[in-house]
């Protein structure tokens, strides 16, 4: 298939939604950590979005980064990587992102304290993922909330930047996994916990939601 051929079934239309430019830098840092630079640049090339290559977002809060160009390069990552390498590579972007800045952001940079690492696990596992949804809905169009049953939390979002405008038949918020992942170990200092997304917008739910294990891996 070529490239001609892919870039016309990247979702055009803009949602009218937007991160940060802080969230989108975040990102484009990320992609350029574990993609490098001409891995990046072909990636845009695919997302139809080649004008950030050598402008990319600021360090801003203003809200200018739309999420159809999340959602553009999400299913550019499929196309180019196919199914399961995209979801490995999205895997990989979310994780940076948060480990390279968004740690840094507001409420999140307290999960690093000793005060905090003092908690039960337990603890600090519920307020990180809280932490996360707060952080997400004060300073974005990404809504989210966080249940809890027995056996495992429930980390929802309403317009999932990356399921934006999408069809699927199967999940696609794979950077969103990442960056769960990497905030429940940011704040239990090394833990790692099993994350599925197991409902999305872009197969046709109303929300997309995520499963976290209560245990973390490893432990009984």
């Amino acid at each position: 298939m070529s490239t001609k051929s892919k870039n016309a079934s990247i979702v055009s239309k803009p949602s009218g939604l937007t991160y940060p430019n802080r969230f989108a830098k975040a990102y484009f840092i990320a992609m350029d950590e574990v993609m490098g630079r001409h891995g990046l640049a072909t990636l845009l090339g695919y997302a139809n979005l080649e004008q950030y290559l050598d402008n990319p977002p600021d360090d801003s809060l203003a809200h200018g980064f739309d999420f159809r160009d999340l959602s553009a390069l999400s299913q550019a990552l499929e196309e180019m990587y196919g199914a399961r390498g995209g979801r490995g590579m999205a895997l990989r972007i979310g994780r940076a992102a948060f480990a390279m800045s968004l740690k840094n952001f507001g409420i999140m940079r307290g999960l690093g304290d000793s005060a905090f690492q003092s908690l039960p696990l337990t603890q600090r596992v519920d307020f990180g993922l809280k932490a996360l949804a707060s952080l997400f809905n004060n300073f974005s169009d990404q809504q989210c909330t966080v249940d809890t049953s027995s056996a495992a939390y429930l980390f929802h979002i309403t317009n999932s930047p990356m399921a934006w405008g999408r069809v699927a038949d199967k999940p696609v918020c794979h950077a969103q996994v990442g960056v769960i992942q990497e905030t429940l170990r940011w704040a239990t200092n090394g833990y790692e916990f099993h994350v599925m997304e197991t409902a999305c917008a872009a197969t046709g739910h109303d929300h997309c939601t995520f499963r976290i294990n209560k245990t973390a891996i490893g432990e009984w």
